[in-house]
């Protein structure tokens, strides 16, 4: 196995002991330095296995920090306005 798949394989274990452990800010510090680390990781996979890969690595990174990716997405409605375009409000 390569480096690059190592470390996200490390990564992965990491996240899911860290989500196992008590937080009491909901685990928003945790996701940050997961992210932080995360997209480098990415990024190397990507560079040494081509962007299937990294794609397919990317997907998996959002599954586990699932919540940021949907606050990402409703912080892009609300700053580019597709919810009022499409008649909701909010």
């Amino acid at each position: 196995m390569s480096l690059s798949l190592t470390l996200a394989a490390l990564w992965a274990a990491a996240a899911n002991i860290l989500a196992m452990l008590p937080s009491k800010d909901h685990h928003w510090r945790r996701a940050y330095v997961l992210i932080a680390t995360g997209i480098p990781i990415v990024g190397y996979v990507t560079w040494q296995h081509g962007p299937w890969i990294g794609l397919l690595l990317l997907a998996a990174g959002m599954s586990v920090l699932r919540w940021p990716v949907y606050y990402l997405a409703m912080w892009i409605k609300r700053r580019f306005g597709l919810a009022e375009r499409n008649g909701q409000s909010g």
